[in-house]
This record gives C-alpha cells, structure tokens and sequence, in this order.
C-alpha cells in the first residue's frame, strides 16, 4: 500500500474514532455489534479527498497489514522455542490429530510450559504440561506431568498425574500367554494414576527423597477373564517409598551429556488397606554423550522388580521405560522386566532431527526363564521437532518381534 493523501480535518477525525475505539476495547463497554461496526467503519473509511486550501499532509508510515490465519501460526510456533527472560511462565499450545497402536487415531491438545525459579548457570528450566486427548472409539484421556526446579537446584519436585478410558487389548500375563497371536481379547480399562518424587540435593549430584504412587484400574466388557489368572479386574493400590539418584545430565528433559543412575523402591502393604500387597525396585541407568558437534549417543540399561502379590494392572510391561517400541503398550508384561537401549540422536536442520536405536528387552516371572526366545528386539527410526528449548516433540516407529508400531509424545524417550 503507497502513501495517501488526507486533509488536516480528516486525519483529526480519524485520530479521535481510533482513540474511541480503543477506550471502548480498554473498558470493556463495546457490545459485539458496536464492535464489529467500529471495524466496519474504519476499514471503509475514505482514505482520499478534495485537497483543503492548506494542502495536502502526506501519512508518515504505511498502513501495516496484518498476517494471515497460516501465517500467524507459523510465527507462533517459529518463535515458540526461543528463550523468553520477560516471561515469568512460557506456555506454548499445541492441538491435532495424534495417532498410538493402543488408541488408534485421536485428537489431542497440549499446552506446554517452561519457568524459571532462578536464572543462574545452576538451576534448570522447570517445566509442566497439561493434555486432554479423546477419540471416536471411547477413548478419553487428561493429564499433567512435569519438574520443579528450587532456586540453586536446592531440591526437586517431579510428577505425574492422569485419568484414561481406553478400549484395549489382553493377551495374559507372562510370555507363555502373551506370544499367542489367538490369546488376543478386548476389554475397556478404566485408570487413574498419580505418583511423585521430592528429592532433595546432597554433595555430589546426589539426590535423595520420599515417592509416593496411587493407582486405581478397573477392567470392563471382558469376555475372557481366565486370561486375569484369577486376579481381581477392579484395583486401588497406594503406597510410598524412597528414591536416591545420580544426576550429572545438562538436561533432564533432553540430555546431551552426564550420567542419570537412579534406583527407586515403593511399597504397598496390606495393613494401610491394599487388596494386593507387594514391593517394587526399579533401577535406571542412563549415559549421554556428544560424539560429534551434532550427534550425541544415548544408553540405557534399565530394570523392574517386584516381589509379592503383584496386581495385573501395576506389574511391569515390556515399554515401561517407554525405550522399547514398536509393540503394543501392556502386551508383554511379568513380575518382573529388564531392557537395554542404544540410540543416536542426530541434529538435522534447524529445529529438525532424526534418532535411530536399537535394544531388546523381555519380561519374567524367574529369571531362569530368560532365554534366545523371550528376548524381544526393538529397532526403528523417530523424527524430533523442538517445541521449546531444549523440549522436543517425538514421533517415532518402532520394529518388535512380529510387531510394529508408532509411538507419538513429548521430551526424549529416555
């Protein structure tokens, strides 16, 4: 758009209804109709006339236009991962179509935040999120998730929290029913779940602390109960422990370098009210490092235990770590699971990169059944896109023993 040519009166009268506008918007007086007049008038509002015997005054500045619909949402989400200082609590929305085995299609929306508690060298970004998904099929699912930081990384605080309605599939418990294509049988399980750590820092990036978990399962529309074991389709467990861990990542949400060991054991008696009463030990062991300026090395050996009356619902599956892919989620699990994971974690273009892994895992019930053929391989490809800093969003396929599978979510897999 050139410059125009408008006399002294107009450009008054013009003055006085932006500023009429802009009362009304601050105040909150302006009822739709009066709005969307106002906006009529401006934009059809004569921009030439005659010439006044004062002569003509020329605009200083062009009428900006503004961005379209498109483009107004890739400059929101081009600008989503830079570092904001102004900002006490950096929020990014996301929202569309999402896609896992277990859920098939659905729509989900997010909102994502990053906050700082200090801004020193020390402490890191904390950050939450909020989901709502749902699709056709009866599925239906809200959450939050996320990590408190103290000022100096004094302590930290992370969780967990979220309610589902999933139509899914059963195929037993231990390997012996769950490698039978025919033992396949939908149910409806209604969960709720929630857990959280507060660790506090000792010498030498050392952290120690109280957990606590609470866990409700109620398994619906079952036509083949035997594949239960005889166990109870509605649970409610609850129960505390301790966690100590060795943190010497960058990044907790996305590691390039350090070590993460952390060995957590819960507990869930019978004498505060639990059906089921049993243990747990889970222990993680994670190494990060950049072997080239945009390739970094990630591994992961990890490991779950339990000990006692172990309900189906809470027994370890063979993607509890969320490492392995490429199966369904809660196919293979046992009392007990162990997985190892290599991956390479390649930076691209821009905000773009690729990973490819590779591991193997199994579940059991002793460890003398471990053998070639309860071994379950994981391998495939995943493409990241960085939301915020240091905050990716996945999409991964993964390759299983007879089985393939999509695996869709937010921070790196381990």
């Amino acid at each position: 758009m050139g410059y125009r040519f408008i006399p002294h009166e107009c450009a008054s009268h013009l003055s006085e209804t932006i500023q009429l506008f802009v009362v009304f918007i601050i105040n909150f007086k302006m009822s739709y109709r009066s709005f969307f007049a106002t906006l009529m008038l401006m934009a059809f509002m004569p921009l030439t006339t005659n010439a006044s015997d004062s002569g003509p005054v020329e605009l200083a500045d062009t009428v900006a236009e503004k961005p379209g619909f498109i483009k107004r949402i890739i400059n929101y989400f081009g600008e989503s991962n830079r570092d904001k200082p102004d900002k006490k609590f950096d929020v990014t929305f996301l929202g569309g179509p999402s896609y896992s085995d277990a859920t098939s299609v659905y729509l989900a929306v997010m909102a994502a935040g990053i906050y700082h508690t200090s801004r020193d060298s020390v402490t890191p970004a904390s950050e939450a999120s909020v989901f709502a998904q749902a699709s056709f099929t009866g599925f239906y699912r809200v959450g939050i998730s996320g990590n408190h930081y103290s000022p100096n990384d004094r302590f930290r605080i992370t969780y967990d929290a979220d309610f589902a309605h999933f139509p899914l599939k059963f195929w037993g418990i231990g390997y012996d029913d769950e490698h039978i294509k025919s033992n396949e049988t939908k149910y409806t399980e209604l969960r709720s779940d929630f857990w959280a750590e507060f660790t506090w820092r000792l010498p030498g990036d050392v952290f120690i602390g109280p957990t606590v978990n609470l866990h409700y399962s109620k398994a619906t529309k079952v036509k083949r109960p035997e594949l239960w074991h005889g166990q109870h389709l509605d649970i409610f467990n609850y129960g505390a422990g301790f966690v100590v861990s060795y943190d010497t990542r960058d990044y907790v949400t996305n590691a390039s370098r350090g070590w993460n060991v952390q060995l957590a054991q819960k507990f869930f008696p019978r004498f505060i009210g639990n059906r089921y009463s049993f243990s747990s030990t889970e222990l993680t062991v994670g190494w990060y490092k950049r072997f080239w300026k945009s390739g970094i090395w990630a591994f992961q050996a990890h490991g779950w235990s339990t000990y006692g009356d172990t309900p189906w619902c809470m027994m370890p599956t063979v993607n509890s770590s969320k490492a392995i892919r490429g199966y369904y989620e809660g196919r293979y699990r046992n009392k007990n699971e162990a997985d190892i994971v290599v991956e390479l974690r390649q930076h691209i273009w821009k905000r773009t990169g690729i990973v490819v892994w590779g591991g193997v895992g199994t579940v059991f019930n002793h460890p003398k059944e471990i053998n070639i053929h309860t071994l379950l391989p994981s391998y495939g490809i995943g493409v990241r896109w960085e939301l915020k800093k240091n905050v990716n969003l996945r999409v991964d396929f993964g390759i299983g023993k007879h089985s393939t599978g999509f695996a869709l979510g937010m921070h790196e897999t381990f």
